[in-house]
């Protein structure tokens, strides 16, 4: 019987004498090191004379960052005008739904940590609007306007984030930004997983690799926050042009979601 792949866990004084003897094996060999599991390594540095690991990767590359901003532009550019129309009967349905502004303006945490104002149709009576996210939004919530309810449950209330993509602000794709005071069961999301903080490495989407996965709607548990961090941290870490266009493709079947409302 042969092996591909073997992995080992022993006491670290047995650690040098196991890498000696499974380099020679001509097999793909690891020894687990238990110590380095909170600090969520993604892989070894390049400089073998200075071993060190790798805890988080930066941004993409000049040449991909130009790409991804010209996927950007190429794309909001036609689709804003397309639904300019829409838009437009949107904003005169808000005004005459209910009194107040048209757009919500809500304060979330975008590329590097930075707080940036988020727009959206504003799908609530203007005076239970919550700024702070403290109140999550449950089915037949009473502060959802008539008009709300429809444009939360087909996804029309983002559209405005379209202009904040030509902008700069956002992107098509990237981990969706969250409210200050948004939380998975009764904690603030950052104090579910410390890995929290790395999703902001990149822009904020309109969509992401966690939406197209169905991870979408409140947090009413914590699980619910942590299967949409894995889904950003793995498009942080294995982004590509391809990737983005399979997602934006694939949100096409998710606009109309059970957990939208």
């Amino acid at each position: 019987m042969t092996a591909d792949r073997v992995v080992i866990t022993c006491p670290l004084h047995r650690r040098e004498s196991w890498a000696q003897a499974l380099q020679g094996a001509h097999i793909q060999a690891e020894i687990i090191v238990e110590e380095l599991r909170s600090l969520s390594p993604l892989g070894l540095g390049p400089d073998h004379n200075a071993p060190s690991i790798i805890v988080a990767t930066g941004p993409l590359s000049l040449q991909d960052r130009i790409i991804k901003r010209l996927l950007d532009l190429s794309i909001a550019i036609v689709v804003t005008i397309l639904l300019s129309p829409l838009m437009l009967l949107v904003a005169l349905a808000i005004k005459l739904d209910s009194p107040g502004p048209v757009f919500f303006k809500q304060p979330r945490i975008g590329r590097g940590n930075r707080l940036f104002n988020i727009y959206k149709f504003r799908s609530m009576r203007a005076e239970a609007s919550d700024i702070k996210a403290d109140r999550l939004t449950a089915r037949n919530d009473d502060r959802v306007t008539r008009v709300g309810r429809f444009i939360r449950k087909t996804s029309i209330d983002e559209l405005p984030q379209l202009f904040q993509v030509l902008n700069g602000q956002m992107s098509l794709v990237g981990p969706r930004p969250h409210a200050t005071g948004a939380r998975a069961a009764t904690k603030l999301y950052w104090e579910v997983d410390q890995r929290y903080w790395s999703r902001h490495a990149a822009k904020p989407g309109l969509t992401g690799l966690a939406q197209v996965r169905g991870y979408r709607g409140n947090t009413e548990h914590e699980d619910d926050l942590l299967n949409r961090l894995s889904s950003d941290l793995e498009y942080l870490q294995c982004w590509s042009f391809w990737r983005d266009l399979k997602i934006l493709f694939l949100t096409c079947r998710v606009l109309f979601h059970k957990n939208a409302f």
